[in-house]
């Protein structure tokens, strides 16, 4: 623990300073302050324990949040005190950036803040989502049941993540190593070849002359090629993040054949589990609609949910501008109707997300095995053309030889 220097001064304005050992500055600031000192000047003392610097732009891992709060709600439910949970906590957690924000969250806990507010002040590390459901679990009394809500979600959205991941890591992997043998035979082998075949002065076959060819092109070229690649990687980012260029984009993966079907299907199983969170936890629907439609991960998506916030808004159900929006399978309204006529829509939507989710699951495995032969045939079709490209002359002397 790093030991402070600081100065400061009284409510009576009388001025005070000492030395202090503290987790961070905001710690010590938040210490003194219950002693009715406001510090004007904080310095680390040299030779003490260097303080841990949080870095509080830095990305951290939702597992470790998932953890965090699964842990959270167990130690509210056993009934320790807020502050002590996140003291426990700060002290068990591995992640230093985490480790950090927690004893952040605690000081300013004890400083007067709400959970809810601090959370808030770490975007990077606790999202809107996160911080809604946590303010819905304060203000309802219910912060342990919020919390266990969370963690099961956030569990459920990172395997969802990964089951798609693991659908496109594959064929992408494969492809890619494919490309690269390619480039390393037309760049480096095949010109081997044409020396030979110079030498032997016989007239080449089509094909073997094609693939000279494609050699002769790829080689001059390679850096204009890489640098093409580089541009046009750029300019499509770029014009993703445009409004316009990320829903013509989204349009077309959802019209993609099958691709398009993974991700319409994923986009509603995360959609509905993440309204069914919210609403189960006691956030308003038009609220829950804003957040849900930043989740949707496609354009077309959450413009859908933005009309049909709207439409709700102005009186009408929640089934009609679903079906309106052409979007959403017949499924899914049929079930929102019938939740909001029972009034369980929440666990109506918890089935969908859970219906969907094994969807997914089934056609990630479905397509895996789908596409395993049509790499094989692409390796086959590409390598294997290359390789009988090269020996057609070879297998011509011989002949003529024979």
């Amino acid at each position: 623990m790093p030991l402070y220097e600081w100065q400061g001064k009284t409510g009576r304005g009388e001025a005070r300073s000492g030395t202090l050992k503290a987790d961070s500055e905001a710690i010590l600031r938040t210490t003194l302050r219950k002693e009715g000192v406001i510090v004007t000047k904080i310095t680390e003392k040299k030779g003490g324990e260097k303080a841990v610097k949080v870095n509080t732009n830095k990305k951290i891992k939702p597992l470790a949040v998932v953890l965090f709060t699964r842990q959270l709600s167990t130690m509210i439910t056993s009934g320790l005190p807020l502050v002590q949970s996140l003291e426990i906590l700060s002290n068990q957690i591995e992640d230093k950036n985490l480790c950090g924000i927690v004893k952040e969250i605690k000081a300013k806990i004890e400083g007067g803040s709400r959970f809810a507010d601090a959370l808030r002040d770490y975007p990077k590390c606790f999202d809107e989502l996160y911080v809604n459901l946590v303010v819905a679990g304060e203000e309802g009394g219910m912060l342990d049941t919020v919390l266990n809500r969370l963690a099961i979600y956030m569990e459920k959205i990172e395997k969802l993540k990964k089951k798609i991941k693991s659908a496109m890591i594959y064929p992408i992997s494969i492809i890619v190593v494919a490309i690269a043998v390619v480039m390393v035979l037309l760049i480096f082998v095949i010109p081997v070849f044409e020396g030979m075949f110079k030498d032997m002065g016989a007239e080449l076959p089509l094909p073997t002359q094609v693939v000279i060819n494609i050699s002769k092109i790829v080689k001059s070229y390679i850096i204009y090629m890489i640098i093409a690649l580089a541009i046009g990687v750029f300019l499509f980012r770029r014009y993703y993040k445009t409004e316009s260029g990320q829903r013509t984009i989204d349009r077309l993966v959802l019209k993609a054949p099958v691709f398009g079907v993974l991700a319409l299907k994923s986009s509603v199983a995360r959609v509905t589990r993440t309204l069914a969170t919210l609403l189960s936890s006691g956030v308003a629907i038009l609220e829950s609609l804003v957040i849900v439609a930043r989740v949707a991960k496609n354009k077309i998506v959450e413009d859908a949910l933005i009309v049909a916030r709207a439409k709700i808004s102005e009186g009408k159900s929640m089934s009609e501008p679903l079906q309106d929006s052409g979007i959403f399978p017949p499924m899914v309204v049929q079930m929102v109707q019938v939740g909001e006529s029972t009034g369980a829509l929440d666990n109506m939507l918890n089935k969908i997300a859970d219906f969907y989710e094994e969807d997914v699951d089934n056609l990630v495995t479905n397509l895996t095995s789908l596409m395993e032969p049509l790499i094989m045939m692409f390796l086959g079709v590409v390598l294997g053309g290359l390789i009988i490209a090269m020996y057609l002359p070879i297998f011509k002397l011989g002949q003529a030889v024979g």
